[in-house]
This record gives C-alpha cells, sequence and structure tokens, in this order.
C-alpha cells in the first residue's frame, strides 16, 4: 500500500511540474496531460475520501456550500436594485423612450420579485445572463475568456508564496532569536506591510526602467509574467512565513519532539519530519481565503501590469452597474472560497491524524 502511494506522488508530482513548466513557459500542454493533472488530483482525493470514510461529510458540505451560494446571489441582487441609481443612468440622460426600450429588454421594468424570478432561473441553467456593457455578449463568455488568465496569475503567486513562506518560517523558527531569525521577520514584517502598488511601482522602475531586464506590462510569455507573480506573491508568503515560524516554535517545544532529540536524530530530522507536518494547521487554515483571494487574482496587479484577468472587468462592471457581470463575479469569488475551505477542512485529517471529520 505505502508503494502504491509512493508511485502515486510520484507520478502526480512529474505531471503537475511539467504541466507548470509548460504553462508558465508558453507552450502548448498536450490535453491528454490535462486530463492526467485533473484524473490524479480528483482520484486521489475521492481515495482519501473514501479512506476516511468522508463521504456523508462532503455530500453535507456541498448542501451547505448551494445554500451559502444561493443566499449570496439573493443578497447580491437585492442589494443591486436597493442602492441609488441604475445601470442606464448616465451623465447624459437617454431620451425616456430609448431607456424604456432598454430596460425591457433586459425586463428592468419588470416589477422586483419577477426580476428575481428570471435571474434564480437562469442561475439555476447556468445562464448568468447577458452584459449591460459588452452589448450581445454573455456574461459565461466574459468570465471564461478572463478567468483562465487571472487562475495562472494566481497559481503561480500561490507556488511563490509557500515556496518561499513555509521555508523562510522554518528557517526563522530553528535559528530563533538570531540575526537570522530577526532578518527573516524584517522582511516578512515589510512583505506584509507595503502595499502591492507601491511594491509594483519599484519593481517597474527597478527592473523595467532601470535595468530594462523585464517588460513593465503584458501577459504574454514567461519575461511579462515574474513581476506580476513575485509581487502577486509577496504578502502571501510573508503571512505564510509568520505562520509557520510561531506554529513550529509551539511544537518543537512538545514532549514527543523531545522525545525524538534524545533518541539521537539528528536537528534536521526532528524538523522537517517531525515538527514541519504538525505545524502547517495553522497555515492551511489561512490557507482558504488566501487561496480563494489569489487565485480570482488581485485586480490591482491585473490593472497596473495590463493582464487581460478578471480584475478590468469587475471594476467596469462595479463603475457601469452591470448587475449580471457583478452577481457573475461575486458567485465566482464565493464559490473558489467555499470550495478552498472545504479542501482546507479534508486536508486537517491528512497533516494531523488527531483531527477526525464527522
Amino acid at each position: 500500500m505505502n508503494r502504491t502511494k509512493t508511485i502515486y506522488y510520484i507520478v502526480l508530482a512529474v505531471s503537475i511540474l511539467a504541466t507548470m513548466f509548460m504553462n508558465f513557459m508558453a507552450f502548448q500542454v498536450p490535453t491528454a496531460l490535462w486530463a492526467l493533472d485533473g484524473l490524479l488530483v480528483v482520484g486521489g482525493f475521492v481515495g482519501y475520501i473514501y479512506s476516511q470514510n468522508l463521504g456523508v461529510y462532503v455530500i453535507k458540505r456541498f448542501g451547505e456550500a448551494i445554500l451559502v451560494l444561493f443566499v449570496i446571489a439573493t443578497l447580491t441582487f437585492l442589494l443591486l436594485r436597493v442602492l441609488p441609481g441604475g445601470p442606464f443612468d448616465q451623465e447624459k440622460a437617454l431620451p425616456p423612450e430609448v431607456k424604456a426600450n432598454i430596460e425591457a429588454k433586459y425586463k428592468l421594468n419588470e416589477p422586483l420579485y419577477m426580476q428575481y424570478y428570471y435571474y434564480v432561473s437562469g442561475l439555476a441553467q447556468g445562464d448568468l445572463g447577458e452584459s449591460y456593457k459588452y452589448l450581445g455578449r454573455p456574461v459565461t463568455e466574459i468570465v471564461m475568456e478572463t478567468l483562465p488568465t487571472s487562475l495562472q496569475l494566481g497559481f503561480y503567486a500561490l507556488v511563490v508564496a509557500f515556496i518561499i513562506g513555509i521555508p523562510a518560517g522554518v528557517f526563522a523558527a530553528a535559528r530563533h532569536n538570531t540575526w537570522m531569525d530577526n532578518t527573516t521577520m524584517i522582511f516578512a514584517i515589510s512583505g506584509v506591510s507595503l502595499p502591492s502598488f507601491l511594491v509594483a511601482a519599484v519593481f517597474v522602475l527597478l527592473f523595467s526602467f532601470g535595468l530594462d531586464l523585464l517588460p513593465a506590462a503584458q501577459w504574454r510569455g514567461p519575461e511579462y509574467y515574474l513581476m506580476p507573480v513575485v509581487i502577486l506573491g509577496i504578502r502571501p508568503a510573508a503571512y505564510i512565513a509568520r505562520l509557520t515560524r510561531s506554529s513550529v516554535l509551539e511544537v518543537i517545544g512538545s514532549d514527543y519532539i523531545r522525545t525524538a532529540k534524545s533518541k539521537g536524530l539528528s536537528e534536521r530530522t526532528v524538523l522537517f519530519k517531525h515538527v514541519l507536518k504538525n505545524s502547517l494547521i495553522p497555515v492551511l487554515t489561512f490557507s482558504g481565503p488566501l487561496v480563494a483571494g489569489v487565485l480570482s487574482g488581485s485586480f490591482i496587479i491585473e490593472q497596473i501590469f495590463a493582464v487581460p484577468g478578471m480584475g478590468k472587468h469587475l471594476i467596469q462592471s462595479v463603475t457601469n452597474r452591470d448587475y449580471p457581470l457583478i452577481m457573475a463575479m461575486t458567485l465566482l469569488f464565493s464559490a473558489m472560497l467555499v470550495v478552498a475551505n472545504l479542501i482546507v477542512d479534508l486536508l486537517y485529517s491528512f497533516f494531523d491524524p488527531r483531527i477526525r471529520l464527522s
């Protein structure tokens, strides 16, 4: 059984790394490789859920998720209607007959309960409506066009955050109260404190205009990815480093860690085999909203670097009171948050077998 798990982890790691490398280098990733990644990830979660007898728990959580999304959709719908102004209120007022025709086309002249009925009926059929700003374009088409770019940016930023944050936190805890610990925490606090738009401006001035190493905008290849990905990953990396350090310091003083040291195990073995795995629970808890927020793409970073993601459309939809697009973006972010939190909850018992979900 252990050998099968080892083979599975190796195949999963190799497949995902190959996909990440090809995607980052702007190569065409074969459909078969995407399918293999999806099969391995979904199959692994299904096997884990079955082995832990979590089927009922997952079904219950999915039911709760549907209810939560329904409540969010309802509240968003009502708030947009309650706020003053409308999607076709402009500085230059439209002729009354033109405005009446437009509102009739989008059923905005109907009573509020009928508008809500049309919206929920369309939502149940997977129809998010038609954008008020981009005439003739379904909201689903806009989301599917921009979501992959935001996911790509967010995924790479998450990789940067975890690759930097966890080792930095472990390193600082292992060198507790030394200059290396203090220096690492100074960088971590700076990463949390400095706003992303300021860091982005400094990076552009230094690497684009000063050293002329990287392009300042667009999303066309690996050289275009580096600055927005690193800048978006800096803040979560700083949070993760601080959480990891605090958790490692707490775990490292436990009785079983002292027992492991008394058996003659090396410091590295104790740190990475016994301490680290039990120190990741706070990081996992933080990862739920972090993953949802970063995967949706940072709207500020997308605007600064002209990344063709969802950020531009979200900002414009709010400015233009584009009801269908606002509600679609809100539901998408909420769904990401719900799914990320569910995955985090399922991973609790993997990292700490003492935790049992029911």
